[in-house]
């Protein structure tokens, strides 16, 4: 059997490399604004359709008056 005292210093030893690794891969990120303009495009087409029902009753009185409306 492993002594703990061992295995925790391996594992501290582990977690210090990789502390190290990730610090030296971590790179940096640079965020800038483009030179050009952005451009969006939305051809947007709106058609609206108002479809009515008349029940019978309407309609004729409609028919029978049309100056109605």
């Amino acid at each position: 059997m492993t002594d703990p005292g061992t295995l925790r210093m391996r594992t501290m030893a582990a977690m210090a490399a990789m502390a190290a690794a990730m610090m030296t891969a971590g790179g940096c990120v640079n965020v800038s604004a483009p030179d050009k303009p952005i451009v969006i495009n939305l051809n947007i087409n709106i058609t609206q359709e108002v479809v009515y029902r008349l029940d019978g009753e309407a309609k004729s009185l409609i028919q029978e008056n049309p100056g109605i409306f």
